[in-house]
C-alpha cells in the first residue's frame, strides 16, 4: 500500500468522525486504531506510529473543543496538525 493509499484511507477515517456532534472515547479509540493500521500499512516505523497515536490520544482527550468546531472536526484537526508536525520532524532529520 505504501503512501499511495494513505491519503484516501485517512480521508475515509476522518469522514466517519467529522460529522459527529459528540465523540466518545470508543469513537476515538476506533478512529486511532484505524489511523494506526493505515500508517503501519504505509510502512511507517512502528515506534513513530505508537508515539504519533499516543500524542493524538492525549491531545484529543485533554482538548477543550473550540466553539467553532464540532468534536469530530476537532479530532480531525488534531490528527492533521500532528501529521504535519511528524512530517516536518522527519524532513529535518533527513
Amino acid at each position: 500500500m505504501a503512501f499511495e493509499g494513505l491519503s484516501s484511507r485517512l480521508q475515509e477515517i476522518t469522514r466517519k468522525i467529522r460529522g459527529k456532534a459528540r465523540i466518545t472515547e470508543n469513537d476515538l479509540k476506533e478512529m486511532l486504531r484505524e489511523v494506526k493500521l493505515a500508517l503501519l500499512e504505509a510502512d511507517v516505523n512502528y515506534k513513530i506510529v505508537k508515539d504519533f497515536i499516543e500524542t493524538i490520544r492525549e491531545k484529543a482527550l485533554g482538548q477543550d473543543v473550540l466553539k467553532s468546531l464540532t468534536p469530530g472536526q476537532q479530532v480531525v484537526k488534531i490528527v492533521k496538525d500532528e501529521m504535519v508536525e511528524l512530517l516536518r520532524r522527519n524532513r529535518k532529520q533527513n
